[in-house]
Formats: structure tokens, C-alpha cells, sequence
């Protein structure tokens, strides 16, 4: 029978059975609360008694029109009384948004990422005492000729509960600027993208209606999901057999 472990995050349907990686021997993370917002989130399966997981990002970002690149604030806390235990943050992109790097963390097999998604790390958390947090300062890439988003769940460290998931929540602009050096971002506005060249009319997503498909496709279910949540889904179909 498979070893691979079941992962449970309010979304589509994944199984996470990581392959090894290196983690990286750098600091992993900044510690101290840091300002951000958790728009987007909300608790999945219920935490140990006394803890309280949440998650908050970057309210604006900013990305150089040039290389496309920025960093992402991704901030996990423990509001709670108690000790969170072992835990683990995931940071997944989607769409024009692609994590690149997370200092300290593993990046998931293509395999392994979730249904609709296009990158993603693994980040392993000791322990986190009542009233701490931790950030991490994620690498990513953002096409702004298209939508893109991110999530943040928060799991035990087997994956077998989710605690706590923000998003899958866009980063975006409804004033684009392409002849500037960079366009800020607002955490939870749909992106405008940016006029092709020569002017005319912006691209469109879509028939009326339809905006909010990429949402749909990865994470509909935050909003038909109860606490329980669903299962993300593997790119890679399980093979048959035991």
C-alpha cells in the first residue's frame, strides 16, 4: 500500500507525498509579528485545544515591470494560549503568480501541486509558542498581462489536517501602469492586466460572469466548503494497485 500521506486543504483535491529536498541551511524566517492582512482566510479542521493558527500577507507588493519579480510577505501566528506542536506552512501560486524561492523551505514536487496551481514550498515549523509568529519573505514572479494569486495553509506536520488556509486570495491592480519602473499590487483586488502594446483595448478574462473562473478552478470551495474542507488533487492521477 502507498506511504504517501493524504493532505486535507479546503480547496480542490491534492495528495502531498513530498519528495525529498534539501532544505536550504540559510535563516528561514524573520521572526516578530509583521504587518499584513489574512483577507481571504478562514479555519479548516479544528487546531489542538488552546491554539489558534492563523495566516497574513503582504497587503501591497510591487513588481518591476522589467523582470516581473517582487517579494510576498507570508506571515503564520499562534493567537492561541498553548504551544502550536509541529506544523508546517505551505505557499502556493497560481496563475501569473509563481513562488520561486522561500528561504528555509522546500519546493513541492510538480507532481505533487495542487490542481491548477503552477509552483509552491514546503515550510517545516518546530514549534510555535502562544502569541509568536513567523514570516518568510517568498521570491516570486507575477505576469502582469494576467490575473495570478497565492494561498497559504496551514497543516500538521503530516499533512493529515489543515488548521488554517488564506486564498487561494489574487494580488492585482485595476489602474495598471506599464511605462513605469513598477506596478504596486493590492492583496484581494483582481488584476487589470496591462494594455498590449501600441494601445487598444485591455485583454478580457472572459464573458461576464466568468472573472471569477481561475478562482473556481482552484479554490470554489471556500465558498460551499464547511470547516471540514475538501481535498486538493494531485496533477498526476495515483497509480493503481498496492
Amino acid at each position: 500500500m502507498s506511504s504517501r500521506r493524504m493532505t486535507t486543504i479546503a480547496g480542490s483535491l491534492v495528495t502531498a507525498s513530498f519528495s525529498a529536498v534539501m532544505i536550504l541551511t540559510v535563516p528561514a524566517v524573520a521572526r516578530g509579528p509583521e504587518p499584513g492582512s489574512d483577507k481571504g482566510g478562514k479555519a479548516v479542521d479544528q487546531a489542538p485545544a488552546g491554539v489558534e493558527l492563523t495566516t497574513l500577507l503582504s497587503e501591497k507588493i510591487s513588481v518591476d515591470n522589467g523582470s516581473r519579480k517582487t517579494t510576498i510577505t507570508a506571515t503564520v501566528k499562534n493567537g492561541g494560549t498553548k504551544e502550536s506542536g509541529a506544523i508546517r506552512l505551505l505557499v502556493v501560486g497560481f496563475d501569473g503568480l509563481k513562488v520561486t524561492g522561500v528561504p528555509g523551505c522546500s519546493q513541492i514536487a510538480e507532481g505533487d501541486l495542487p490542481e491548477g496551481s503552477n509552483s509552491g514550498f514546503s515550510c517545516p515549523i518546530d514549534n510555535l509558542a502562544a502569541g509568536a509568529s513567523k514570516s518568510y519573505a517568498a521570491d516570486a514572479t507575477f505576469d502582469l498581462g494576467s490575473t495570478g494569486k497565492i494561498c497559504l495553509p496551514v497543516q500538521a506536520s503530516d499533512g493529515s489536517k489543515t488548521f488554517w488556509q488564506q486564498g487561494p486570495v489574487p494580488f492585482g491592480t485595476t489602474n495598471p501602469s506599464p511605462n513605469a519602473p513598477a506596478t504596486p499590487l493590492l492583496l484581494g483586488t483582481d488584476n487589470t492586466p496591462v494594455a498590449p502594446e501600441g494601445g487598444g483595448e485591455l485583454p478580457r478574462t472572459g464573458a461576464p460572469g466568468q472573472d471569477v473562473l481561475p478562482l473556481g478552478a482552484a479554490g470554489a470551495a471556500l465558498l460551499t466548503a464547511g470547516a471540514a474542507g475538501l481535498w486538493w488533487s494531485r496533477r498526476r492521477a495515483e497509480p493503481r494497485g498496492h
